[in-house]
């Protein structure tokens, strides 16, 4: 994406770090069919990770590019320490990344493992600079970590926005914000995905 001289230096510039780092195979996309095909792999690895355990969580995280080798490091750093499988694809371009964990949902103390994985990978993601969410939105998952990412003003104007939107609270009601006038207790309890 960009300049055609830039992407063409940027990718010549990646393909000798990958083959320095032990890359089996670099493809650069010569025109727009050979683009859609390399990217079909990209489409079909939620479906192919799906096979391996009954239950696939898919997360979305996002932090800056400077942090994303790290972050990747990280995420498979807790994963071996809860003794889970997780795999991670994304958008590695704009540093957002989709940690999958593929696990049972019905052995309720691997799902806890699960569950602190994603915690820790929240709050390193906060912690780096990065967002929760870079493109799947925050939902009952995410709930508990949203309102640390924000520092300031933010988390208030976002309740704001909602009443805005929503002054009889009929939207979702009780899901997502603490308070009166329909925003919820904050208790409403927590999912597996967003």
């Amino acid at each position: 994406d960009g300049a055609e001289a830039v992407v063409e230096a940027e990718a010549e510039s990646m393909r000798r770090i990958a083959q320095a780092h032990g890359a089996l195979e670099v493809k650069v996309a010569a025109d727009a069919l050979e683009a859609d095909r390399l990217a079909a792999a990209r489409r079909t690895a939620f479906s192919a990770l799906a096979r391996i355990k009954p239950t696939t969580i898919l997360e979305d995280v996002t932090v800056p590019r400077s942090e994303l080798a790290a972050m990747v490091r990280f995420i498979q750093q807790v994963a071996d320490d809860l003794k889970l499988e997780v795999a991670n694809f994304g958008h590695m371009g704009d540093g957002n990344l989709h940690p999958t964990f593929l696990t049972n949902e019905t052995d309720s103390e691997e799902m806890e493992r699960v569950e602190t994985a994603m915690r820790r990978i929240f709050e390193r993601t906060i912690a780096v600079g990065g967002t929760i969410t870079g493109e799947h939105g925050v939902g009952l998952a995410k709930k508990p970590y949203l309102a640390g990412q924000f520092h300031d003003h933010s988390y208030e104007m976002l309740k704001q926005v909602k009443q805005t939107f929503d002054p009889k609270g009929i939207l979702n009601p009780g899901k997502m914000f603490d308070g009166n006038l329909g925003l919820g207790t904050g208790d409403e309890g927590r999912g597996t995905g967003d």
